[in-house]
């Protein structure tokens, strides 16, 4: 079996380059219990520039993230694109935010998803043994999707079990509404996918490289609007390619049942269906969760298999955009 890299030590320089970059990238340390927390757009502004390469952080240093123009788009012009020749250790073993985070005291709860390379050490799901996945190092990164602090207890835990010193534990604090929390959500445009490939049931090593694309939306003014223009940006404006080995009808099947228009919930914006279910993420079908358009390349015969569709008027109506007549309205 092919040696597997270190999440751990992959990320380790990426993580102690935020810290060295701060200043530059507008953002917020602090130490505590010993470990460091990065506060990416709370107190501190953050930025585009942060939020790439807090996603590649959260890649665990096996991808990278671009923020580009789109040509295609005159009102969408710039997009989030990420690739990755391991898209299955990147994205499931590392992006996705899978490890639950909660701390209850007399001083208030605290709850959070962990995301990021940290995840392999900790080993919290179930999904390592699937993966057949064991990372070990001396550090630990996670990016958590709020603007509150954990407290202390929680981050000793955290490194306890990871088994790392607390010195050597970073926090990524990425407010969903932020900038860096817009560009970072954006840049899972290929994580979406690649869990959706997993919950279908196909064989994640038959998976050999993806690439995706999805448009950067502006922040939104709020929690709930910020996340449905993030999901959005992915529904209806995220493209994914994946190669895979196997029989091409297997590929061909993959492109039809992967987009998010194969789900019983497409049709209207996130914030929309979030509202309709009241704010229940299990209410709503798991399927939705996926890039608009995909494509499926088999590698063995060559052939590519397209799936779903973009649908721009969708990202108009979820983005805010404003006509030039109107706009002096």
């Amino acid at each position: 079996m092919m040696d597997r890299p270190s999440l751990s030590a992959l990320s380790a320089p990426l993580a102690a380059a935020l810290l060295r970059d701060a200043a530059r990238l507008r953002l917020g340390v602090q130490t505590v219990a010993g470990a460091t927390v990065i506060d990416a757009g709370k107190a501190h502004r953050g930025g585009i520039e942060a939020g790439r390469r807090i996603a590649e952080l959260c890649l665990g240093g096996l991808g990278t993230v671009t923020v580009q123009t789109d040509p295609a788009s005159a009102v969408r012009p710039f997009a989030v694109t990420v690739h990755s020749g391991d898209p299955v250790l990147a994205c499931l073993g590392s992006q996705y935010a899978g490890w639950s985070l909660d701390h209850k005291d007399e001083n208030g709860s605290f709850f959070a998803l962990g995301s990021g390379p940290g995840r392999a050490l900790a080993r919290k799901e179930a999904l390592f043994e699937e993966l057949g996945y064991q990372d070990s190092g001396d550090h630990a990164a996670f990016v958590l999707e709020v603007g509150k602090v954990p407290p202390a207890p929680l981050v000793t835990r955290i490194a306890e079990t990871c088994g790392v010193k607390p010195e050597n534990l970073t926090l990524v604090l990425t407010p969903t509404e932020s900038l860096a929390g817009t560009v970072q959500i954006v840049a899972r445009v290929l994580e979406v996918a690649m869990h959706k490939v997993h919950a279908l049931g196909f064989p994640l090593e038959r998976v050999v490289d993806g690439i995706g694309t999805a448009p950067l939306p502006p922040p939104g003014k709020n929690f709930m609007q910020a996340m449905g223009r993030t999901n959005d940006a992915i529904l209806f404006g995220g493209t994914v390619q994946i190669y895979v080995t196997g029989p091409e009808e297997e590929a061909a099947n993959l492109a039809k049942t992967l987009p998010s228009s194969s789900s019983r919930d497409y049709g209207r914006p996130f914030e929309e269906v979030f509202k309709a279910v009241n704010g229940d993420f299990y209410a709503i079908d798991s399927m939705l969760f996926s890039p608009g358009r995909v494509i499926v390349t088999a590698l063995d015969t060559g052939r590519s298999f397209t799936g779903g569709r973009l649908a721009p008027e969708m990202l108009d109506r979820s983005f805010g955009v404003v006509a030039d007549d109107a706009a002096g309205q």
